[in-house]
């Protein structure tokens, strides 16, 4: 909210020195139409769910070796069940350990998701770049974004501008 608030004020601030020109984009509608996120989002959908399965057969084991337990338990002397559970026990920490590795904050689904999605990104920005520069624009907001935008006039929508940079506009779009 203190975020929100700040811009709101540091909008107004720039608006009362000089009137500024601003505008909006979605970048969310510009990367649906962009062929290489759908490819990168294609690739980390399919790495994810190679993990997950990884992680969902090592549950599935741990669960076995709890089953088994509780099926010899009767026939096993304390100490025997003690190694067991101690065993069940460090396949737990081994399995907490991996999903960390691999969904944890700089895990490895994040770092390929951003090795991937970056270069996507980069071109929408350096796009959007280029149209502030030749819109004279001095803000863009992303409506997309964490920024909430209660009401939008069209008339400030850039997207259409983003996407004909990228070269992915509508041809028969004759509106702008």
């Amino acid at each position: 909210m203190k975020k929100v608030v700040f811009i709101f004020l540091a909008l107004f601030s720039i608006t009362e020195v000089v009137a500024q020109k601003f505008g909006y984009v979605d970048t969310d509608y510009v990367l649906s139409k962009m062929p290489e996120y759908k490819e990168a989002q294609g690739e980390i959908d399919k790495l994810s769910q190679g993990w997950q399965e990884e992680i969902l057969s090592m549950s599935k084991d741990i669960e076995a070796m709890y089953n088994e337990l509780q099926a010899e338990e009767v026939l096993l002397t304390a100490e025997m069940k003690k190694d067991r559970l101690d065993n069940i026990t460090k396949k737990e920490n081994e399995l907490k350990e991996y999903q960390k590795k691999i969904f944890g904050f700089d895990g490895l689904f994040f770092l390929k998701k951003k090795e991937l999605v970056k270069p996507v990104q980069d071109q929408i920005f350096e796009a959007i770049e280029r149209v502030c520069k030749e819109q004279r624009l001095a803000i863009m907001f992303d409506k997309a974004g964490d920024l909430v935008m209660i009401y939008t006039d069209p008339r400030h929508d850039y997207t259409d501008y983003v996407l004909d940079e990228l070269g992915l506009g509508d041809p028969n779009d004759v509106v702008k």
